[in-house]
This record gives structure tokens, C-alpha cells and sequence, in this order.
């Protein structure tokens, strides 16, 4: 198949769910892979752009993850009909703790896009937080329950990997491990974090 016949990828779990690790996954498959975008937008420009700008990005790439990709997943089925989509998850409290202690108490606005403006970091927000990741999960789930095949869900915790993922996607499966990515070891490094500052250095000027 093509590359501009391959259906796309949706990552439709919300952040530390394992969507580092996904992201790592793609790349390994060799498809072109897209995480965050309008980390640098103030919430009123992000939130008056952010569906549209993440529908005309897609068009570029064969698979996206992490925020605020979750949240158009809707318009994207829509936009871009064929497309399959991936529930990545996790039990809500190891959830709350891995975005509490990634995020802690820093505002950021993919957060307030996501849970609220008067929400803008998980610490002291907890309750809200958990509600509005069970909420996502529960509405993706309701939208895809009469077209099962076109979504996956898959908890890397519990052991989900390569052949999952490649079943649904019509790709076979690499011999090398699959990754696992941005863990605390991860992050106790100091070169995750000259990645992600280039990373990020780099978003601001592309977005």
C-alpha cells in the first residue's frame, strides 16, 4: 500500500499513557509520527485553532499521540474516514500519579484546554482530573461501540505490544523489542531532557 493510501493513526489516549512509547513504536514501523502540537499557543489562540491546525497537520503524517490529539478524535474520524484509532490506557490512579508527578503543580494550557481553564495543572486538581480522564475514555469507547474494528485498546502495563498493535494496523512485526519509552529511568537522565528542550525548541518554530 501506498503511503498516501495507508490509513491514519490515532492515538486517542489521553498523555501518560504510554504515548512516548507509541511514538516510539511508529517511528520503529518506519510511519511518519506527530505528538504535541500548540504547546506554545496561549489558550485563546489554542483554543480558537487547535482543531483545525491538528486536522490540516494530519494530512503530513501517518500517525499521531499524545495531546491535544485526543480531543479531536471525533472531527479526525470525520476528516479522515478509514482512519484507526488507539485507546492507549491505564488504571486511573497510576494515571493520576504519573501526570501529578510529570505536570505537578506548573499551569499549562493543553491542560486548561483539556480539563478547564480553572483547572490548569493536575496537583490540587486531582478529582477533576480523574473525572475528566474517565469521562474521555468512556465517550471514546461509546463512539467507536458499533464499529469495534476500528478501534484498539491497549495497556502497555499489562504486556500490550507488537503483536496487538501490528494485527490492527496490517504491519508485521519488528523483531526488536517493543519500546518503552519516557519511564522515570527515562527522565532521570540528563539526555531525555536536552531532548526534550531541543524538541521543544523546535516546536516553537514550527507552530
Amino acid at each position: 500500500m501506498k503511503r498516501d493510501e495507508r490509513p491514519k493513526i490515532i492515538c486517542v489516549g489521553f498523555q501518560k499513557t504510554g504515548t512516548t512509547s507509541m511514538n516510539a513504536a511508529f517511528s520503529q514501523l518506519g510511519l511518519r509520527v506527530c505528538s504535541v502540537y500548540g504547546r506554545h499557543m496561549k489558550l485563546p489562540r489554542l483554543r480558537a485553532n487547535y482543531v483545525r491546525r491538528g486536522l490540516d497537520l494530519l494530512r503530513s503524517y501517518d500517525a499521531v499521540e499524545d495531546m491535544p490529539w485526543p480531543l479531536i478524535f471525533r472531527e479526525i474520524d470525520a476528516a479522515y474516514p478509514g482512519s484507526r484509532f488507539i485507546l492507549t490506557w491505564r488504571e486511573t490512579d497510576r494515571w493520576l500519579k504519573s501526570i501529578c508527578d510529570h505536570f505537578g503543580d506548573n499551569p499549562d494550557p493543553i491542560q486548561q484546554l483539556t480539563y478547564g481553564e480553572d483547572h490548569p495543572a493536575p496537583v490540587g486538581h486531582e478529582a477533576h482530573y480523574c473525572a475528566v480522564y474517565e469521562a474521555h475514555n468512556a465517550a471514546v469507547r461509546d463512539w467507536f461501540k458499533d464499529r469495534p474494528g476500528d478501534l484498539l485498546e491497549m495497556n502497555l502495563a499489562h504486556g500490550d505490544g507488537w503483536e496487538k498493535l501490528c494485527a490492527f494496523i496490517g504491519m508485521p512485526v519488528p523483531e526488536a523489542p517493543f519500546p518503552r519509552a519516557n519511564t522515570v529511568a527515562d527522565r532521570s537522565t540528563l539526555g531525555y531532557w536536552a531532548k526534550r528542550k531541543v524538541g521543544r525548541v523546535i516546536e516553537r518554530f514550527k507552530y
